[in-house]
């Protein structure tokens, strides 16, 4: 037999042979799966840490709006929103709040950019926080950046991020000073 034959009858048994016809798909399927995993991840880990925000925001915003331990300040707001974060790390210096009175005449909303903490710059600049009156309508939001779990992979590259590769979580709510 000719050393073409062998080769050819080689080449025929090598095309019938079905053992790596998985292995093939596997290698195909598994980075898809992979990144469909990483997403959901990402997304679940996302949610959570705002899930957790909006409700430290809504537990503080309650016993301001009562009136709960007189006049507050800006750094006693913050730290008890920070007091009911457990996800966010060094809350204290991660985490931008912003409160005002909200006229009822024009019923202009806070501004459509919420102000962050640049982590790039050391100074931040200032955003407005007044307590306000009795009966009078309040806005207060909190805005933080935090780092993607997979910044390179599925969500975690798409998600809009600044310019030290952190995506932004903001919690907003609205109440009436009640009156003393």
């Amino acid at each position: 037999m000719s050393a073409l034959g062998r080769l050819l009858r080689r080449l025929r048994r090598f095309g019938r042979d079905q053992s790596g016809v998985v292995s093939f798909e596997f290698v195909l399927m598994a980075p898809l799966y992979l990144v469909v995993f990483l997403s959901a991840v990402e997304a679940g880990i996302l949610l959570t840490r705002g899930v957790i925000m909006e409700r430290a925001l809504d537990l503080s915003v309650r016993n301001l709006r009562l009136g709960i331990g007189g006049p507050i300040t800006h750094d006693q707001l913050k730290a008890q929103i920070c007091a009911n974060t457990a996800l966010i790390r060094d809350c204290m210096n991660v985490v931008r709040l912003e409160l005002r009175p909200v006229s009822t005449v024009t019923f202009q909303p806070l501004n459509n950019t919420a102000t962050c903490v640049e982590r790039d710059e050391e100074i931040q600049p200032l955003v407005e926080f007044r307590t306000g009156v009795e009966n009078e309508l309040m806005l207060v939001r909190i805005c933080t950046v935090v780092d993607p779990v997979f910044p390179t992979t599925g969500l975690g590259l798409r998600l809009p991020k600044d310019a030290s590769g952190g995506v932004r979580l903001i919690a907003t709510s609205a109440f009436v000073n009640e009156p003393t």
